[in-house]
């Protein structure tokens, strides 16, 4: 097995769910972390310039989304059948989408009032609420989103949707389903002493 260096800043952000799926597979991996003010003088030695990005040896893997489904499939949690892993990358690239537009109002310089405003009135009800009400259907009576084991659209969803529902459980009062599949994905084994033990950071 090659030796895997994820680098990100120090935070969860899109870098967290592929942290879990090293957890789940017991693949060692380094997490190396860089902090906000260290990326001015760390941004030129990176290739690409962006993180999060994967070391692979010394090859590097750029793009989230690339790494995600890269490490799904080392970890197991990639379906073998070719449409239940199309539904899977739809699943991510939907929760994806979502999750861009949180993150930029995060990073914005906007006060925590408007960020609440902005939630409440324009996100939630035009972007968050079809994709939640859509999931809790599919996942009403189901245990996992494809197939009967966990798969990395799994961890997507219980680490996107889990890190909102944490500010705003108010939002999900209607989408119990979908509550019930955050706390079962962050409550197996690996990724629950993963979240116990993990550093301490915002968001």
């Amino acid at each position: 097995m090659p030796d895997f260096t994820l680098i990100y800043f120090n935070a969860r952000g899109s870098a967290e769910p592929i942290r879990w799926m090293f957890t789940y597979a017991d693949i060692p991996f380094n997490d190396e972390r860089i902090e906000k003010e260290d990326w001015s003088d760390r941004k030129s030695s990176i290739p690409g310039g962006k993180l999060p990005v994967l070391m692979v040896d010394e090859k590097p893997l750029p793009q989230s989304q690339a790494i995600a489904r890269f490490i799904a499939k080392e970890a197991g949690l990639m379906p073998e059948d070719n449409l239940d892993a199309a539904y899977c990358d739809a699943l991510v690239d939907t929760v994806r989408d979502v999750m861009e537009k949180v993150y930029s109002k995060i990073m914005s310089e906007e006060d925590e009032d408007e960020r609440k405003r902005w939630f409440m009135e324009d996100f939630f009800p035009y972007h968050m609420a079809p994709v939640l009400a859509r999931l809790n259907a599919r996942l009403s009576g189901r245990e996992w989103f494809v197939g009967d084991q966990v798969t990395w659209a799994d961890f997507m969803i219980a680490h996107a949707f889990g890190e909102i529902h944490c500010h705003h459980p108010e939002a999900f009062e209607e989408y119990s389903a979908v509550t019930e599949h955050i706390e079962k994905v962050r409550e197996l084994p690996a990724i629950k002493d993963w979240i116990e033990n993990r550093p301490e950071t915002t968001h």
